[in-house]
């Protein structure tokens, strides 16, 4: 599943972000696919979680697909 969400997301489109924020929060986080643990120990976020989010939090996350470059 996880390499279904890498391949889609790859190559995202405004209609794709609005397809992705529609489907709302996780109400149960799935590791590997919402987060994946550093090797620190750290909880760290996706991009598909971002997503789903549907807006950036403003905390400068590692994978935020809201970052401007």
């Amino acid at each position: 599943m996880a390499n279904r969400i890498a391949e889609y997301t790859s190559d995202l489109t405004p209609e794709k972000r609005r397809t992705i924020a529609g489907l709302g929060k996780a109400e149960q986080l799935v590791e590997t696919i919402d987060y994946y643990v550093n090797e620190d120990g750290n909880y760290v976020f996706t991009s598909w979680y971002h997503l789903r989010r549907g807006k950036c939090c403003g905390n400068g996350c590692l994978h935020c697909p809201y970052r401007k470059n």
